[in-house]
């Protein structure tokens, strides 16, 4: 949600705060992936997709439930034809819709996005980009430009967020990438690349962070561009936190994001992914009470992460003045 919308942000305060639920439902609408992104475990795994139909009982409970914002992503939602009508219905039932994306097929599909509110795609450098996703750099450009255009004939309000992955083999991208964010009118996020569990020691070696100093630096200039003006996203208290691999924060996204897969099983987040029950045969409201100790217990135990829209969300939950003051999106 943006700080810019206040009744949104009220919907948002009273379906967290009093009815203690989720408003948020970040679904995954697909098992297909177009790119094999080497630190990316989530196209390893495969299922059956389900049915739209299946889709839209989903979003008719989860409406029902109080989720406000549908969230389409993973592996690549672009992939699955029938997106478009998806969204439609999302937006038919009144939620805020927004998807996240790879760009792969965004020249292709730009046009048939009108019920996306919110769109991001993965932006992960200049100069490295083609090593760190196996594409051309022009080639995600060609689509990020249409879409851009394409979003401005459609009278839409919210911005494109270019989102980067901060890696090894980034670093050096990320003034040009920030730069190329106000050129374009687009807004722009930084997180850190997190190890999931798939990730084998060869793979991390190569994308992982190791030279400290040199990504603190980097940061550092996020920080000070953030503060020039430049449409960065991220608070600067969260940035900090990346910058010292700091997770010294109250985690509330359980409670903020329900992240929902492919085949309807809630799992606590995107790092936790234990199966805390199905919402496609039980439903929402069974699936979230029943699993209410569960969910503390796993929070609890968690080492946590820095994935800004956890971070953020549970930061501005806990009523950071600067994140509230300065945090940009869902």
């Amino acid at each position: 949600m943006s700080r810019f919308d206040p009744i949104l942000t009220s919907k948002a305060l009273w379906q967290i705060r009093v009815q203690k639920r989720p408003f948020v439902l970040s679904h995954a609408v697909n098992t297909r992936c177009n790119m094999k992104c080497s630190f990316c475990d989530y196209w390893k795994k495969s299922g059956e997709e389900p049915a739209k139909e299946e889709i839209f009982k989903l979003l008719d409970d989860a409406r029902e439930f109080g989720i406000g914002v549908y969230n389409a992503w993973i592996v690549e939602p672009l992939l699955r034809k029938d997106l478009p009508q998806i969204m439609a219905h999302a937006k038919k039932l009144g939620m805020i819709t927004s998807m996240v994306t790879n760009g792969k097929l965004l020249y292709e599909r730009a046009e048939e996005l009108e019920d996306v509110d919110y769109l991001s795609v993965s932006v992960d450098g200049v100069k490295s980009y083609k090593e760190i996703r196996k594409m051309d750099f022009e080639t995600l450009m060609k689509g990020l430009k249409k879409a851009i255009e394409v979003r401005k004939l459609q009278n839409k309000k919210n911005p494109i967020l270019m989102n980067c992955v901060l890696t090894g083999k980034n670093l050096d991208d990320i003034e040009t990438l920030i730069l190329l964010a106000k050129k374009l009118e687009v807004k722009i996020s930084f997180e850190p690349v997190h190890r999931f569990p798939g990730i084998s020691e060869e793979v991390w070696n190569d994308i992982g962070i190791h030279d400290m100093e040199k990504f603190r630096c980097t940061v550092d200039r996020i920080i000070e561009l953030k503060e020039e003006g430049y449409p960065i996203i991220n608070s600067k208290t969260y940035l900090r936190m990346v910058r010292e691999g700091e997770m010294n924060y109250i985690c509330r996204a359980s409670g903020i994001i329900m992240n929902v897969t492919h085949d309807g099983t809630l799992e606590t987040c995107r790092v936790q992914n234990e199966p805390l029950g199905n919402v496609m045969w039980d439903g929402f409201e069974s699936v979230w009470e029943n699993s209410e100790d569960r969910r503390k217990e796993i929070v609890k135990d968690c080492k946590g992460c820095l994935f800004f829209g956890y971070t953020e969300n549970s930061l501005m939950q806990s009523l950071n003045p600067e994140v509230i003051m300065h945090y940009e999106w869902m």
